[in-house]
């Protein structure tokens, strides 16, 4: 049998590639204790946190919400909160921003700490498009940590385990080993989280994938984005009527199912605008006859004119 695995569509990877996951930013950090750095909050950027070697404390600011972390464990922020990492929760902290603002790649700096036992970070961090809700998020916590007992013999610790061994290397190809590497963290951090926390699929946008009735209803969508769907169309995958359809998909998904239909839609038609499609080509391609019907659409939800995203790609 054979089977190409290369370029698979899923409805996953759609997500990913569309709110432009990628790495920003992937650095080694070193220090010994006392140590405390407080890493400014961001929209547009995920961050996460690996202990390699040592131990430390992640705290949410403003929330009082803390996590002990030890060797091998990995605190992902889904939603770019601010917080500060550190060797205890009373140490003061320093802007890590401010400290390696400017920095090229390769650069290094060394970072207030003291001489005590010592600890070991792989950091990175990654940016999404700022137009327009991102699904991949939905549901997902401020602070997800995935302790190294939750991650043995599997994708999570194989990727830390590379990752650890390629960050310290000069070997050829080695930053762009780092690069690959850094992306696969985030799903498979995600993956092993959501695994081990069963309220928490329910309300996210994973579990909607996962459900026998909103699941498919999602996948036709992305499949087909340019089809005429309606809300009857996408109940009779699930053998439900529209009423209880609607309700379902609502509270799996976070928004009614046009609603969904709509933003999915506008969310390809941005990454072809992006690539420099012409604009009547884009609107055929995500089910509109009509450039100005897609326009004003395109603008509600993106919160700006198609053309005024095409021309400032360009430029």
């Amino acid at each position: 049998m054979f089977e190409r695995l290369d370029s698979r569509s899923d409805v996953l990877t759609q997500v990913v590639e569309a709110v432009h996951l990628g790495s920003v930013l992937s650095s080694r950090i070193e220090l010994g204790a006392p140590w405390a750095l407080h890493f400014g909050g961001d929209g547009r950027r995920a961050g996460f946190h690996v202990v390699a070697a040592g131990s430390c404390w992640a705290s949410l600011d403003g929330t009082g919400e803390r996590v002990a972390l030890g060797p091998g464990d990995v605190v992902v922020f889904p939603h770019g909160m601010g917080h500060v990492m550190g060797d205890d929760p009373a140490t003061r902290a320093v802007e890590f921003g401010g400290l390696v603002g400017g920095l090229s790649p390769g650069e290094r700096v060394e970072l207030p700490c003291g001489g005590g036992d010592p600890t070991t970070l792989l950091c990175g961090s990654y940016s999404f498009g700022a137009e327009g809700a991102n699904p991949l998020l939905r549901g997902l916590p401020d602070m997800l940590h995935v302790p190294a007992d939750q991650t043995r013999d599997g994708a999570l610790q194989a990727a830390v385990e590379l990752l650890a061994a390629e960050a310290g290397g000069v070997d050829s190809g080695s930053a762009l080993v780092v690069d690959r590497l850094v992306d696969l963290l985030f799903v498979y951090a995600l993956r092993a989280w959501l695994g081990r926390h069963d309220a928490a699929v329910v309300r996210s946008w994973f579990g909607a994938l996962q459900d026998p009735v909103v699941g498919p209803a999602v996948r036709a969508v992305h499949d087909d984005p340019a089809r005429a769907w309606t809300v009857g169309a996408l109940a009779r995958r699930s053998g439900l009527s529209r009423a209880a359809f609607s309700r379902r998909f609502s509270q799996g998904v976070g928004e009614p199912p046009l609603t969904y239909v709509t933003r999915w839609r506008m969310t390809v038609a941005a990454d072809l605008l992006e690539r420099g499609e012409r604009i009547a080509d884009v609107a055929r391609e995500v089910g509109y006859d009509n450039e100005f019907a897609f326009a004003k659409a395109f603008k509600r939800v993106r919160g700006e004119a198609p053309g005024r995203l095409r021309r400032r790609r360009a430029g």
